[in-house]
């Protein structure tokens, strides 16, 4: 029973690992051009930052959401990425922006 919960934690830290470095790579790609290498946000274009109390609030299943199907009204919009990133790197997005509200 050690052995197997031991080989049960690895095995979900490596997999969170390699989710943190897949989503990094993303976020660099397609996120810091307008939330900031840092998740900062920036003003200029109204995105507010990670740490922002409605970011930290909200539930993956919120920023899955956001991601995959793109927010906003008016001039300032995410757009939406469904089509161009798959399930798993948007989930590895969302694992990697919660790194950023730490």
């Amino acid at each position: 029973m050690g052995i197997a919960l031991v080989a049960v934690t690895v095995a979900t830290t490596v997999g969170i690992a390699l989710a943190q470095s897949s989503g990094l790579d993303t976020y660099k790609a397609k996120c810091a051009m307008c939330h900031g290498a840092t998740g900062t946000g920036n003003s200029g274009m109204k995105v507010p930052p990670f740490k922002s109390p409605d970011s930290v609030k909200a539930t993956d299943a919120v920023l899955f959401a956001a991601i995959k199907n793109g927010t906003g009204t008016g001039m300032i919009k995410m757009p939406a990425y469904a089509g161009k990133l798959t399930d798993a790197q948007i989930k590895d997005v969302v694992t990697y922006i919660r790194t950023l509200q730490k």
